[in-house]
């Protein structure tokens, strides 16, 4: 009974962090990922350059972070180096061009924070492209 109440446990949290990789990785896709590549235009015209490397460059790497990272991300490749570009963008976000913003007008910058942290601290689990490929 110990034996099978461990798989039981150790099925759950790999099937708890699937389930975490895929709803972070689908809802930042959706959000802010797509929408960079079908208006591409508008979002490099708009988008904030805070560090003045060029907005051509800053696009270039939100749209790495918000598309490329997910993607791995949800596959479970390479998950935790995925995870910190989009860290990174979204600290960028709250701390250098929203100051402003309350805890409420951020709370989705910080979700993805906390749920991309989370990723880049446990891992992808066990249930990954790579374990379906190479069992």
């Amino acid at each position: 009974m110990d034996a099978t109440l461990a798989r039981l446990a150790a099925n759950s949290t790999d099937l708890g962090l699937l389930f975490l990789r895929v709803g972070a990785s689908v809802l930042l896709l959706i959000v802010h990922g797509l929408p960079k590549i079908r208006h591409y235009a508008a979002q490099a015209a708009a988008i904030e350059d805070p560090f003045h490397f060029g907005k051509k460059l800053t696009i270039a790497f939100a749209i790495f972070a918000e598309v490329v990272c997910p993607l791995f991300v949800l596959a479970g490749f390479a998950t935790r180096p995925a995870a910190l570009p989009v860290m990174i963008v979204t600290a960028i976000a709250l701390l250098r061009v929203h100051p402003e913003w309350t805890v409420e007008q951020g709370q989705f910058a910080w979700m993805l924070l906390i749920l991309f942290g989370t990723i880049a601290i446990a891992g992808p689990g066990r249930y990954t492209l790579a374990a379906l490929i190479n069992p």
